[in-house]
């Protein structure tokens, strides 16, 4: 009941009214990473969304496009701006997440998107995970974030599915605000952003 009907009910309000109450904030970080990204503000990408359907997420570009000589993308530490960086400690990069909540692509709570080329190297176990809308934040979120092993992650993303309700959402949601305000967990022990997922 709660995750059919009324979870959609709440995330649209509060998303929309969030949203709302943060656009002076949108703003701002609109005009800082245009003249940061030479006018690239946002970054899209298609990801699963629930029975892997898949949408395109939209967050505030925290890395600037820069190559080498060979024309090969540098890495996520030489790419992330000064402001990039900010916004991704505060997690103000996910802001626009808002409008995929809005649109119903995503909840505001549940496991988060990934990459769509992850998809064929999930175990059966853990592509359940993709019975439930995707999160802006979730169950992993707040137990490690980025600082925890795919391992982990996958192991939250699969009880929270199995035990969603509107009190776990609740928890989920307050301890995220506290993850934000003391700014933990945001990258991994080895790589500025999560390293990448290459099978169990």
């Amino acid at each position: 009941m709660y995750e059919r009907i009324l979870k959609r009910t709440i995330d649209f309000i509060v998303a929309l009214g969030t949203f709302l109450i943060l656009s002076p904030i949108f703003l701002c970080i609109y005009i800082l990473l245009f003249i940061a990204n030479n006018g690239k503000v946002f970054f899209f990408q298609k990801r699963p969304g629930k029975n892997q359907q898949i949408f395109e997420i939209i967050k505030f570009k925290s890395m600037n496009d820069k190559k080498d000589q060979e024309g090969k993308l540098l890495s996520d530490a030489e790419r992330l701006t000064a402001v990039g960086e900010f916004i991704r400690k505060t997690s103000l990069d996910e802001i626009p997440q808002l409008l995929n909540v809005i649109k119903g692509d995503m909840s505001l709570i549940g496991p988060r998107p990934l990459l769509i080329e992850y998809l064929e190297l999930y175990t059966e176990e853990q592509n359940k995970r993709h019975l439930i809308k995707p999160g802006i934040t979730g169950w992993a979120q707040i137990n490690g974030r980025n600082a925890i092993s795919w391992q982990q992650k996958f192991d939250y993303d699969v009880w929270y599915v199995k035990n969603c309700s509107f009190v776990l959402d609740l928890k989920i949601f307050w301890l995220t605000f506290l993850k934000v305000v003391r700014r933990e967990d945001v990258s991994s022990n080895t790589h500025a952003t999560m390293e990448t997922f290459t099978g169990n």
